[in-house]
């Protein structure tokens, strides 16, 4: 409908009651002369691309119980014609206005919405200035879910916020000013199903009673901010969990066994705190795990433990034990699970940051009304990175069979052997860093057909011989193949004898009918790329993309802050109650 004329929308019948052109590509104004459908209840003409400022005339849709003008990137909403809204609209019950421009709008005004109001997502419009202070004066006893994230709001999170006992959505991440430490009043809200304070300053000792939740709460967001102490450690049998992220803390003491209780959790994200803690294999009675990302803390100690359980990680989308002090072979036998996944629909994003370079995953949350719902997944591992480890051996032949793999990390490890030419089968593969190991032997030809290949970083090895050719490949410059004396080719500006030297250069020593070494090698990735064009709904137009990352780590800023990302981000779409 990206063809029709806004105006001609006042050719409707002024007895039409509700109106839903929500996603039909409409530009230009608002019309003006809205006032005209004084019957309608229902109006959603959310994520179109309308401009200017909503009309003042808005102000005669009395009759109105629901408005969606969200993700209108080019809409404003100024302080006069909001004003006027806001005291003539007294039936409204759901307002989502989200990425409407409203930094002309003064925060306290909100206070004087409608008293019936449930619902209210205002979720990156610009608001600036203290948070409102009097919100234990906001009218809406109602009230069920609000959204304040993705703004500049300073000041400290008023603990009379947490006196509306049925709130089940509230987000006011993303705000970084935010100060001060979560009341324990917090879990007066038994209702509560989405609690989301990530990306702001918040300090002081987590409320371990976040962990008594029954069966209300679905997501726990905590993540970068500056709490400490320990994790919750009474996590309650067959709660409802489905993600928890704590990353980002300093967050000391050990992993709560009590996550086991969490029989949905999807996403686990414990990332960049001070954690001192062996590899938690008792996560492996988590059968949807999907994302577990325990990078940069001080978990020690061999990961190829015995199998707790037959199908342990069968899920995993992002498997990342990054810069850690694990040792011993690399964590082969979690492999075999993986392997077993189906292709995926790429539904969910997932934002991190390692080393200070984001990497984007899809993992997208739909938040239908405040039940919240993950899309799921069933495809096997992308992002696998085991870096920054002590890991020993070579790395497996089975590796080939991550068919779905796009980011490899197994760099600064102590990985031995050959680089396995079963790499060159990952035709999907995008980043590939093998760096700082004592690597051997020569770069498997095969690897220059990876089409989709953009970062590779194999220097710091002891590879030699002629750096192969490819369509990626021919792309590359020295810096991904420094340190490796023995090597020669265009990229190093070192000729390769043309007498057949090369060919007289020893061949791999992994017999490739050979499966007896499998078990003791691994994995990691360090610099992760960007590159996620391939049909996912955020890629390369976000650049978490994570876990999130002072968002997610899945981390030191959020990955919508690290990109920029302003306007149109991928979040929550709400359906409204009837």
């Amino acid at each position: 409908m990206s063809l029709v004329a806004p105006d001609s929308l006042m050719n409707l019948s002024s007895s039409l009651s509700s109106l839903r052109l929500h996603d039909c590509g409409l530009q230009g104004k608002l019309p003006s002369s809205m006032g005209k459908l004084k019957h309608l209840r229902y109006l959603d003409l959310g994520w179109n691309n309308f401009t200017g400022s909503i009309p003042h005339d808005f102000e005669q849709l009395t009759e109105l119980v629901s408005l969606d003008l969200s993700e209108n990137a080019y809409l404003s909403a100024e302080p006069v014609s909001l004003y006027k809204i806001v005291q003539n609209l007294t039936k409204l019950r759901d307002l989502d206005l989200d990425s409407i421009d409203m930094s002309l709008v003064a925060p306290n005004s909100l206070m004087n919405l409608s008293s019936s109001l449930s619902f209210l997502s205002l979720g990156d419009c610009g608001l600036q200035g203290k948070f409102p202070g009097n919100i234990s004066e906001f009218r809406h006893d109602s009230l069920v879910y609000l959204d304040l994230s993705n703004n500049n709001l300073h000041g400290t999170i008023p603990s009379s916020i947490f006196k509306k006992e049925y709130l089940e959505g509230l987000i006011l991440g993303s705000n970084s000013k935010l100060t001060g430490e979560i009341s324990s009043s917090i879990c007066k809200l038994r209702s509560l199903q989405v609690l989301d304070l990530s990306n702001n300053s918040l300090s002081g000792s987590m409320p371990l009673c976040l962990g008594n939740f029954s069966n209300s709460l679905s997501v726990l967001h905590l993540g970068m901010n500056n709490l400490q102490g320990i994790m919750p450690s009474t996590f309650s049998k067959d709660n409802s969990l489905q993600y928890l992220n704590l990353g980002g803390n300093e967050l000391e003491g050990k992993i709560s066994l009590s996550i086991i209780n969490c029989t949905v959790l999807e996403i686990l994200d414990l990332s960049n705190n001070k954690i001192e803690d062996t590899f938690p294999s008792f996560l492996e009675a988590l059968s949807e795990l999907q994302i577990l990302v325990l990078k940069s803390n001080k978990l020690q100690g061999f990961v190829n433990g015995p199998a707790a359980y037959d199908s342990a990680f069968s899920k995993l989308q992002i498997f990342d034990i990054s810069d850690n002090n694990f040792s011993g072979p690399l964590p082969t036998r979690y492999f075999n699970s993986l392997e077993a996944m189906m292709a995926s629909d790429h539904n969910m994003i997932y934002m991190g940051i390692t080393n200070y370079t984001p990497y984007v995953y899809t993992m997208q949350m739909t938040w239908k009304g405040v039940e919240i719902k993950f899309e799921k997944i069933q495809s096997t591992i992308r992002v696998l990175d085991l870096s920054d480890n002590s890991f020993t051996g070579e790395i497996p032949k089975v590796i080939g069979n991550l068919k779905a793999l796009q980011q490899l990390n197994l760099s600064h490890n102590a990985l031995t052997g050959h680089i396995q030419s079963s790499l060159g089968i990952l035709t999907n593969l995008e980043s590939l860093d093998l760096s700082s190991n004592l690597l051997t032997g020569r770069i498997p030809t095969q690897l220059g057909g990876l089409k989709f290949l953009a970062i590779l970083n194999l220097s710091h090895n002891q590879l030699e011989g002629p750096i192969p050719t490819g369509e990626q490949f021919n792309t590359f410059n020295a810096t991904s193949f420094e340190g490796n004396l023995g090597l020669c080719g265009l990229q190093v500006l070192k000729n390769c004898s043309r007498d057949g030297e090369e060919q007289s250069l020893p061949p791999s020593s992994y017999n490739e009918g050979d499966d007896s070494k499998l078990f003791g090698d691994g994995f990691g990735w360090k610099a992760v790329a960007m590159g996620y064009g391939c049909g996912f709904v955020l890629g390369v137009a976000m650049g978490y993309i994570v876990f999130r990352t002072k968002k997610p780590a899945w981390f030191h800023r959020m990955v919508e802050d690290t990109w920029n990302l302003n306007k149109k981000k991928t979040r929550k779409k709400v359906r409204r109650r009837n």
